[in-house]
């Protein structure tokens, strides 16, 4: 698990640089941080199989910023009311998650005996992205009665795009251990050996391992709660869903014609906002 501390640091400029950006609206700001599960669905295991699913989950952090728009910092007053002042802010966020992934489901059942079901618990993975991008958060519940105390839980959905680059890894513990040598993967990646289903007219058989690094969109949605703990702070439970514009996040795409899915995650995530103004 690496962080490229150079790159962390141009994410944060570009991340300051926005909000002040935003700052020079007059409305009010609040700053937190998040962390949380993630569950990384990619080419690794089988498709909705719950091993897999389960099995490749790692950690996601990030820091988080929003505009309040129901609140003015320049004057310390309401903005003007309007159903959009009080019902949506605007979410920037910088985050980074890692996930170890590894080929789960019955394709590495221990009744598997065979040289493939050795190269697939072999072939092991890493997914490591650094997001960084902005959502619109809408609360249903109006924003100023939920500052004011009215109610202590204020439900929101959100919907949003990110920027994602992406450093994946990947090794295998078959053969010389030399992930780019063909003899040490799963075969019908990229070859059509005799004994199994023949290649479909029209498919693809690429080598199916890319580690060069990857920048992707990805859109993003969420479902989430605010719990108001004190008059400048609150508490957050979020769980997001969050779709690449790419299948070669994770460094592997095998383009099979079962594999219909760019990569994707879901991301449950904690969080501790506070109230800067």
């Amino acid at each position: 698990m690496t962080l490229n501390l150079k790159q962390l640091a141009f994410y944060i400029v570009v991340f300051a640089s926005l909000n002040q950006t935003y700052a020079q609206l007059g409305f009010s700001h609040e700053i937190g941080a998040i962390i949380g599960p993630v569950e990384f669905r990619s080419d690794f295991g089988s498709r909705l199989d719950e091993a897999t699913n389960l099995g490749n989950s790692g950690i996601g952090i990030g820091i988080i910023h929003y505009i309040n728009f129901a609140y003015r910092a320049d004057c310390n007053c309401y903005s003007t009311d309007t159903y959009f002042n009080d019902h949506f802010k605007l979410r920037s966020e910088i985050s980074w998650n890692y996930t170890r992934l590894d080929h789960h489901g019955e394709w590495v059942a221990p009744d598997k005996t065979s040289a493939l079901a050795d190269k697939l618990r072999a072939h092991h993975g890493v997914a490591e992205n650094f997001d960084i991008g902005m959502q619109l958060e809408y609360f249903p519940k109006s924003i100023r009665s939920f500052q004011a105390f009215s109610y202590r839980f204020a439900p929101f959905v959100s919907l949003g795009f990110h920027y994602t680059n992406s450093k994946p890894q990947a090794w295998t513990d078959y053969g010389d251990q030399n992930v780019f040598n063909a003899n040490n993967i799963y075969d019908y990646w990229y070859a059509n050996p005799a004994f199994l289903p023949p290649v479909p007219p029209g498919e693809q058989r690429e080598y199916p391992i890319d580690l060069d690094a990857i920048n992707a969109w990805s859109v993003v949605t969420s479902v989430g709660v605010r719990y108001k703990f004190t008059k400048l702070s609150d508490l957050m439970l979020d769980l997001r869903w969050q779709l690449y514009f790419s299948d070669w996040i994770d460094g592997f795409n095998h383009k099979l014609s079962y594999n219909k899915f760019n990569d994707w995650l879901i991301w449950l995530n904690f969080g501790y906002i506070y109230y800067l103004d």
